[in-house]
């Protein structure tokens, strides 16, 4: 995801959550309004009407003045809820029934959860039911009563957990931003320190370092960045399955680390001690691990051979910017790396995606082409591109003296 893209997903989240709040309190609203509207059916012109419609403005101001309690003083918010439990089975009592009434109660439910979360929130839907079933049954009878009850229970339990969903999405929202805080804190560290370099090294010392920041780090917080957004979506969905991806989470960043600390101890990496062969395979597995990337490897001529180790690095790291582009452009979970190590020495790194269109490739542009090419020259290899719309991409760098075809 672009860094752009990725710095609205916290606006994006903080709009839904506020439409959840509105449809929260919507919700409440409406409850009210229909509980309020049948009680004016049923106790107008009686004198019941008065009494009831008392009870019923106590009951809503302790509901608007129960939010700043809730905030302010804890205590006197459960002397609140209890007190407004109490005036629903005063209104069932003075009524004779009216179990319309014991709506007001799954409006408490939605309450109580926000504030004390799911456990005791559990607790409070149990009391509310042994409240109801006193009222319930005088007027209906036990089996009835019990039915009634039940009913407005479910009701109760199923409107809290609308409550608790809409606070997990807040929470999520909020460690979201965190970890976007964060992750810009980074990125502003690694600008100054890249600038550093700049004021410190040659041109071309800064130009090494920009592109070993591209190769080591960015895929790293790319792949951070998808982890957080699935541990988001799971958090509702599945939520067992969050601590799993927040542990990636955690490798991830782990590894982030140790490259950046490698980076400022040594801006150049040191030679590939096995090979660059078996140094292929190892970052085949890993990107298999980190961006579900099935990589094959096929190696033909002599492992090392005729490959000075300023060559193998410089292959290995095209070879990690072009499997970059096939994890962020190519929409395809498969690549392939061809390494010729007899004359004529060439490597191809190949895709069947998406591809991109030949403007793209001249220019570069969002893909590192213009850093796979830099490097290729530094080696003294050429590199060629040959990709469409729909065809796949192929990248090709052989050694320039050469020039042969596989």
């Amino acid at each position: 995801m672009p860094w752009s893209d990725l710095a609205l997903e916290p606006r994006r989240q903080l709009r839904d959550t506020q439409i959840a709040l509105w449809v929260f309190f919507l919700t409440v609203a409406l409850l009210f309004a229909a509980v309020t509207v049948r009680a004016l059916l049923d106790t107008l012109d009686t004198p019941l009407l008065r009494p009831a419609l008392a009870l019923l403005l106590a009951w809503l101001l302790l509901l608007l003045g129960g939010a700043a309690l809730a905030r302010r003083h804890p205590r006197w918010f459960v002397v609140c809820l209890s007190t407004q439990a109490l005036l629903v089975v005063g209104l069932m009592l003075l009524t004779g029934g009216g179990d319309f009434f014991a709506a007001l109660l799954m409006i408490l439910a939605m309450q109580i959860v926000r504030q004390f979360g799911a456990r005791l929130g559990a607790r409070w839907i149990a009391l509310f039911a042994l409240l109801l079933l006193w009222p319930l049954t005088r007027t209906y009878g036990l089996w009835q009563g019990l039915a009634y009850t039940l009913i407005y229970s479910a009701g109760s339990a199923l409107f809290a957990s609308y409550a608790l969903a809409i606070q997990a999405a807040q929470a999520a929202h909020a460690a979201n931003r965190d970890l976007l805080t964060r992750l810009e804190d980074a990125n502003r560290q690694l600008q100054r320190y890249a600038a550093q370099q700049e004021r410190a090294a040659a041109i071309r010392q800064r130009a090494a370092l920009a592109r070993d920041l591209h190769d080591s780090v960015t895929q790293t917080l790319f792949s951070m960045t998808l982890t957080a957004q699935s541990a988001l979506l799971l958090l509702e969905r599945q939520p067992e399955r969050v601590s799993s991806q927040l542990d990636r989470l955690h490798d991830l960043a782990q590894s982030a680390l140790a490259a950046m600390r490698t980076l400022v101890s040594e801006l150049r990496p040191p030679p590939l001690a096995a090979g660059l062969a078996a140094a292929l395979r190892q970052h085949a597995a890993q990107r298999q691990v980190t961006d579900n990337l099935t990589v094959e490897l096929e190696v033909l001529g002599e492992p090392g051979a005729h490959l000075s180790p300023a060559e193998e690095q410089g292959l290995l790291r095209i070879a990690q910017e072009a499997l970059n582009n096939v994890v962020k452009h190519a929409g395809v979970a498969q690549a392939c790396i061809r390494l010729h190590l007899a004359e004529p020495l060439w490597m191809e790194i190949t895709d069947r995606g998406q591809g991109f269109a030949a403007e793209q490739a001249g220019s570069g542009r969002g893909l590192g082409l213009a850093g796979m090419r830099e490097r290729a020259a530094e080696i003294g290899w050429r590199l060629a591109v040959d990709s469409a719309p729909g065809g796949g991409a192929r990248i090709r760098v052989e050694k320039a003296e050469t020039g042969g075809q596989p």
